[in-house]
């Protein structure tokens, strides 16, 4: 007979997300029957990239004599607690679809399907594991300080950069060994050029220097990688001037 199913979620409880099932039964059945198996849990491993949430799929198998299914998931490390109220989409049979997504802790979880008879007796269990990998999205990245100094220096003579690279990992934080180069856009020009780059060092701190031929805007940009955002510094102009006798 066609099982019919209504999924509940209920709160969670020392970091279980607990979901019930009901469905119509053989008469038939003798309590030697009763199988209960969660047969597949898809994606495995559920990997959640950024802010996107995954959905992954618990497909649980059960014999005739079992009047409801409860499941649950939790972390498989004691150690975590999850408290929040997840959403539940009920599919059809004994399946249910539960998203996830970066709040969760990622690692070893394990999933509890708890089988009961009609008088709402327990009368079979299985477990099974699956892994959720979370995929944080790039850092959010900053140029701060950045300066091009003196702001009026004689043709041919040094003109010094610095600044810091910050990346907001719970927090702002130099970001050290990474690429800062230096663009320079001429008084009249629409074109910036590069003209220096330097390393970060401890702190995200780094200089640089060119020689001065003629006024214009500086800025440190600094490109990203696979796990930092670029950015851009604000502009800061130098007035280039010739020596006249």
């Amino acid at each position: 007979m066609k099982k019919i199913q209504v999924g509940i979620l209920s709160a969670l409880v020392g970091g279980a997300m607990l979901v019930s099932g009901a469905g119509a039964a053989s008469a038939s059945a003798t309590r030697h029957d009763t199988q209960l198996k969660i047969r597949d849990i898809s994606p495995n491993p559920v990997v959640v990239k950024g802010d996107a949430e995954t959905k992954a799929y618990f497909d649980v198998g059960a014999s005739d004599d079992v009047k409801k299914v409860e499941l649950s998931v939790a972390p498989a490390d004691n150690g975590f607690r999850t408290m929040r109220t997840k959403d539940v989409q009920d599919l059809n049979g004994w399946r249910w679809a539960i998203g996830f997504n970066a709040n969760d802790p990622d690692g070893r979880w394990k999933a509890t399907a708890v089988a009961f008879d009609s008088a709402g007796k327990e009368i079979a269990k299985d477990e099974a594991f699956f892994a959720l990998e979370i995929e944080k999205g790039k850092a959010e990245t900053r140029i701060s300080r950045f300066s091009a100094d003196p702001s009026k220096v004689r043709k041919g003579r040094s003109i010094y950069f610095e600044g810091r690279l910050l990346a907001d990992d719970d927090g702002w934080e130099g970001v050290r060994g990474e690429r800062v180069n230096v663009y320079y856009r001429a008084n009249g020009s629409s074109a910036w050029k590069w003209v220096a780059s330097d390393r970060t060092s401890r702190g995200g701190k780094f200089e640089a220097k060119t020689k001065a031929y003629r006024s214009g805007t500086f800025r440190a940009v600094y490109s990203g990688d696979d796990e930092l955002e670029g950015s851009k510094s604000r502009t800061d102009y130098v007035r280039v001037y010739s020596w006249r006798h």
